[in-house]
């Protein structure tokens, strides 16, 4: 069999938990419970770090924010970083992008030799925190629980315009890729902003969950002083104190989220009904993949930027050829991405293991390694220096210069409502896990680095706005002189040429 194309499907803050084998029973995503079927899925797969940009260069180049230097969603992702579409493009793919993946910088490929869409969010450096400032809350872009108090119903928003161009332009390429004008193996990755709050979708998805059971949160909101430092500093970056969240505005929020569920199953429906209509399916690895998660009003805690499971916690699962469809439940990184379809790709994953803090996950699948411990880093907005944590086994340790240690055994505790770190039966663990902490990372060299880089972006950022501005922002290239016909063709040659498949 000749080297396997490529699908990536990407989506946008949705919650691993709502996907332990699959999608969960209540959720309407028929085409996402047909894709798990013939897929490997990895029930326990964690962020590298659980913010967009941070989230998807490490997705990306397999390296974490403290390699990367995205420390946020204003620092700008560097050209010299290899990348899953360089690895691939180097080895013959055709790469291909169309959708988000919140690049900060004037490079706005990566090594994607194509991208169809603009971003959804800016590529500039406005939305630069400052740890110099504990405690502000930047209004005109921090989140606002706005997005909870609002959610309901609309039939156009800006994400629905956002992700039905992106879902267009996909299926558009994939019928030109199928016609095989381009004989080398390709790398379409789609990347959708839902179900990103806010927590708006169509009346027709809306009313999927009537009477859904999943509506109110497992864990109750738990009461601003008893919540860890980062979460009460999370409330506070969120202005909670400025909205009266109701009981009925939680279920509302949480049938929005759901509902936007299933409009991006609609999408990512579509695009695989192309690819199995064009005959290319068989030869096609699909990953299906989050860049991070959302709290969804668990202990009254809501978007991401946490490492607790609804934020940290994402959906993965690969359907390649070869590998036999089942769960694995060893905790697993969106860093093992890049390595991974770099060897399912047949790139020697020697050429690309110096460029990645993952770990291939074909001998994972194939039951001969194991995986080792999962690392998460989070330098942004709602904290006041660097947290960084490790999912190693059963527990999950958080640490933080700032605030006391969190240890959970997630086994025993799934909704993590019990900090072990203070507790003497746990003290070996807890000295285990800290150890390998302090070996990997020097928490005040990154906190230096990540003051620094804010520091250099205020400077820049406030001096590129005053006078004329040249945008980073992606502009799409449509060549209209060389789309349908033109003057300069045969018109008989481009009809039979344009014709998939010809019978």
């Amino acid at each position: 069999m000749s080297r396997p194309n490529i699908l990536i499907l990407m989506v946008d803050q949705f919650n691993g938990t709502l996907f332990p084998d699959g999608p969960a029973d209540f959720l309407h995503a028929p085409h996402l419970k047909a894709l798990a079927e013939r897929s490997v899925r990895f029930a326990n797969t964690y962020t590298a770090s659980p913010l967009c940009a941070p989230a998807r260069a490490a997705f990306m180049s397999g390296q974490l924010p403290s390699r990367t230097r995205v420390y946020d969603n204003a620092a700008e992702f560097a050209s010299d970083i290899p990348t899953f579409a360089h690895h691939l493009r180097s080895a013959g793919y055709q790469t291909c992008l169309s959708g988000k993946m919140h690049f900060v910088g004037p490079d706005q490929l990566h090594g994607f030799e194509e991208r169809l869409t603009t971003d959804i969010y800016p590529a500039d450096f406005g939305w630069t925190p400052d740890y110099r400032k504990p405690g502000e809350r930047i209004d005109w872009w921090y989140h606002n629980l706005g997005s909870v108090t609002g959610a309901g119903t609309a039939e156009i928003t800006n994400q629905m315009e956002y992700d039905d161009e992106v879902a267009y332009h996909a299926a558009r390429k994939l019928y030109d890729l199928a016609r095989g004008n381009d004989e080398r193996p390709w790398c379409l990755t789609v990347s959708f902003t839902h179900p990103h709050d806010p927590y708006v979708a169509r009346k027709r998805f809306w009313d999927l969950y009537e009477n859904c059971p999943a509506l109110e949160p497992r864990v109750e909101a738990i009461p601003f002083e008893e919540q860890d430092p980062h979460s009460r500093r999370l409330l506070a970056a969120c202005d909670h104190e400025s909205f009266e969240i109701s009981p009925e505005d939680v279920r509302r929020a949480r049938r929005g989220y759901f509902a936007s569920i299933s409009y991006v199953d609609e999408k990512i429906g579509e695009i695989v009904d192309v690819l199995e209509r064009t005959g290319m399916q068989d030869n096609t690895v699909v990953l299906f993949v989050s860049d991070h998660g959302d709290m969804l009003g668990e202990r009254g805690l809501w978007f991401k930027m946490s490492f607790l499971e609804g934020s940290a916690r994402v959906p993965m699962m690969i359907s390649a050829p070869g590998w036999k469809p089942r769960r694995i439940d060893t905790p697993v990184s969106t860093l093992d991405v890049t390595p991974t379809i770099a060897s399912i790709a047949g790139v020697d994953i020697a050429l690309v293991r110096p460029w990645t803090d993952g770990e291939d996950l074909g001998p994972l699948v194939r039951a001969e390694a194991g995986r080792g411990s999962v690392p998460m880093e989070y330098a942004a907005e709602g904290s006041e220096a660097p947290l960084v944590g490790l999912r190693a086994g059963a527990y999950k340790l958080v640490v933080c210069d700032k605030d006391p240690p969190l240890l959970f055994n997630l086994d025993a505790d799934p909704d993590e409502l019990h900090n072990l770190a203070g507790d003497p039966q746990y003290q070996d663990d807890l000295t285990r896990l800290t150890a390998e902490c302090e070996k990997r990372w020097n928490l005040v060299a990154f906190d230096a680095a990540v003051r620094e880089s804010q520091a250099r972006r205020w400077v820049v950022y406030t001096a590129l706005r005053n006078g004329a501005y040249y945008p980073w922002d992606y502009q799409p290239l449509q060549k209209a002189s060389e789309r349908y016909m033109r003057n300069h063709m045969d018109l008989n040659v481009l009809e039979e040429k344009q014709r998939f498949p010809r019978e």
